[in-house]
């Protein structure tokens, strides 16, 4: 399975977004769980099914453009890779204090931090990125290998891994997170996302409070027929001080007005109302942040 990535990873984009979009429609037909789950989102959301038609191929293309994100070489991303509002992150990387991107489940998630560690990380150090291992050993190998690829740095969910996050922080770099991904008990709290309590995480809120660190929005639009990304940095301006229970709704309430600004491009099989797992080490992470 590994050796077949690999080898997927030499298609090029066009051809990889045209069998992702091929892959999607196929998903959604033969997929009545993940028919029902997407169907039950955009309703949630209150998004006519015209304008998510397009988001049933696009989280195909998600899954087959992995291999050239991740596995290309530098000089072949790159040039299909531009920035709107890069401004703001060189103004937030100024002040010293690390920046928080946040990636929402909006375009594409993954094209964000390649486009970071080509831009910015050779001047401003490595990304650092949380991610959860995956039960599977393969996948677990090529995300501990893409992960540390030049430019990035892997931070596990595990008491270590905040620690590692904290530490980039403090070096004045960048450390990205997903505020739409369900986080593992003792890691969030119940917040409003279009009307229905979901589990929230509140590992970022912790870590701008103790850090001072400014937090952004980083996602990634796919350009047509595979003619690249484009990722869009915007600000993000949350309630701190007033508790994890008031800053993480109103986290999700950014996250709202950017998914409906882009439903076509959200991840709405996403199961975002979920209960969170039971986790040991996470929850030991989230108390690490928040000593």
């Amino acid at each position: 399975m590994l050796r077949l990535f690999r080898l997927c990873a030499y298609l090029p984009l066009p051809l990889l977004h045209a069998l992702g979009v091929l892959l999607g429609w196929i998903v959604f037909a033969c997929s009545p769980t993940y028919r029902r789950r997407f169907r039950e989102n955009t309703r949630q959301a209150g998004v006519p099914a015209k304008q998510v038609r397009r988001a049933i191929g696009e989280a195909g293309k998600l899954v087959t453009e992995l291999p050239w994100l991740w596995l290309r070489p530098a000089a072949q991303k790159v040039p299909k890779i531009s920035w709107r509002g890069e401004e703001r992150l060189e103004a937030a990387l100024a002040q010293g204090k690390g920046v928080i991107f946040m990636t929402p489940h909006v375009g594409s998630f993954e094209a964000v931090p390649q486009a970071q560690a080509a831009r910015f990380s050779p001047r401003y150090g490595d990304m650092t990125i949380l991610y959860r291992p995956s039960r599977f050993a393969w996948i677990d190998t090529l995300l501990k290998e893409v992960r540390s690829a030049p430019g990035l740095e892997p931070a596990p969910t595990t008491t270590g891994g905040v620690r590692v996050i904290m530490k980039a922080l403090r070096q004045g770099r960048v450390v990205g997170l997903l505020p739409d991904q369900v986080p593992g008990e003792g890691q969030g709290v119940w917040a409003p996302f279009f009307g229905r309590p979901a589990y929230t995480m509140t590992l970022a809120l912790r870590l701008a409070r103790q850090s001072g660190a400014p937090m952004l929005v980083a996602l990634s639009e796919r350009l047509s027929w595979g003619r690249g990304y484009v990722v869009h940095v915007e600000p993000l301006e949350l309630p701190l001080d007033q508790g994890d229970e008031v800053a993480a709704a109103a986290m999700n309430a950014a996250m709202e007005r950017l998914i409906l600004k882009r439903a076509g491009m959200y991840l709405w099989s996403y199961a975002r109302y979920k209960k969170p797992r039971v986790t040991p080490m996470e929850t030991a992470a989230s108390k690490t942040a928040n000593p």
